[in-house]
């Protein structure tokens, strides 16, 4: 039995990549003859660096940029080639910040332009950049203060991996939709909108494209001062990991992500996973698994909650106790499968 193991991260607890392992494991106690394919995957968002990394088989560099709050912190991207893999979310990322000192009407997007800026004086001309996770709503502004960015941004061929297709302006745009869950009030919020709206103003025919309200809008900038083009994160991920090829001969792909609810159907790595899965069966193990109906309608079979419920939110955070309890939804899975030969 052939079995392609696709996870994204569980948010706050295990990487794609520990996820991807800790199935295996408990699949390899099970039978050693079962044939397993680990590919971990993500989105654009956090753990973009990490699975790409692996994928392209690149080295990561180590550059300092400046945080939501101008601090210098120590940041991160990927080198194969000329091809440079970049997370926003390793510059201004919203973990990098105490709750208490979120405040969207404050935090730059200049790490950003920093870490790009990195990329280019290592030799990338090829700029993959993964976005999500950020900290910021400033429409890039920060990152275009950052000196020679216009010009890099220009001389680069630019790849902006969406882990949503929010537009920049609007209830579904970066200050409306995703501003508030950075720490922005509703006065704030309208603020924010207004500064949006006098960008969108300057940045013609940019404001309504799918993807230009990612990373609060960072990737309306990137994409009024460059050809770059806005892919749908995962697929694109997918594309580069051989997701295609490794399914081929398949009995089932084992996916899941720290919680499935209705939003796991609007374009994240599950939904993404069974939409290219081209007829092989897809088993979902999730953290916490809400909408059960609406999974079960979209196809996944079987879905599997990982975490007890009379577990707290603290307990089922901690990467031990996740582990324990995948192995135990294997064996739950294992159970539905005609048994191995």
């Amino acid at each position: 039995m052939k079995i392609v193991i696709a996870p994204d991260s569980f948010k706050e607890c295990m990487s794609a990549s520990a996820v991807a392992n800790a199935i295996a494991v408990a699949l390899t106690k099970y039978s050693r003859e079962l044939g397993l394919i680990s590919l971990p995957l993500a989105d654009g968002g956090e753990g973009t660096l990490a699975v790409l990394s692996e994928a392209l088989d690149a080295s990561l560099v180590s550059t300092f940029v400046h945080d939501p709050l101008g601090r210098i912190v120590q940041a991160y991207f990927a080198k194969a080639g000329e091809i440079a893999v970049l997370e926003v979310a390793q510059a201004v990322g919203l973990s990098l910040l105490q709750p208490h000192e979120r405040n969207p009407l404050i935090a730059s997007s200049e790490g950003v332009g920093d870490l790009i800026m990195a990329a280019f004086h290592a030799g990338c001309r090829h700029l993959i950049i993964g976005l999500g996770g950020t900290a910021t709503c400033d429409g890039g502004i920060g990152m275009l203060s950052v000196a020679g960015i216009k010009t890099v941004l220009k001389s680069c061929s630019i790849e902006l991996l969406c882990d949503v297709d929010a537009p920049l302006l609007g209830p579904r745009g970066a200050a409306r939709a995703f501003a508030p869950q950075k720490g922005a009030s509703e006065q704030a919020v309208n603020q924010l909108e207004r500064q949006m709206q006098a960008l969108a103003a300057k940045w013609h025919g940019v404001a309504d494209v799918p993807g230009a309200g990612s990373a609060g809008g960072i990737a309306a900038a990137i994409l009024a001062h460059s050809s770059a083009r806005c892919l749908q994160g995962c697929s694109r991920i997918m594309e580069l990991c051989g997701f295609a090829e490794a399914i081929k001969g398949a009995d089932i792909v084992i996916t899941g992500e720290g919680r499935s609810d209705f939003q796991t159907l609007m374009g994240k790595v599950p939904y993404a996973v069974l939409q290219h899965s081209a007829g092989v069966p897809v088993a979902l193990l999730s953290g916490r698994i809400e909408d059960r109906s609406a999974l079960e309608q979209a196809g996944f079979n079987p879905i599997i909650e990982v975490s007890p419920r009379h577990l707290s939110r603290k307990d089922a955070l901690q990467p031990e106790t996740a582990e324990y309890y995948l192995e135990t939804a294997v064996q739950t899975l294992l159970n539905t499968l005609p048994p191995t030969k």
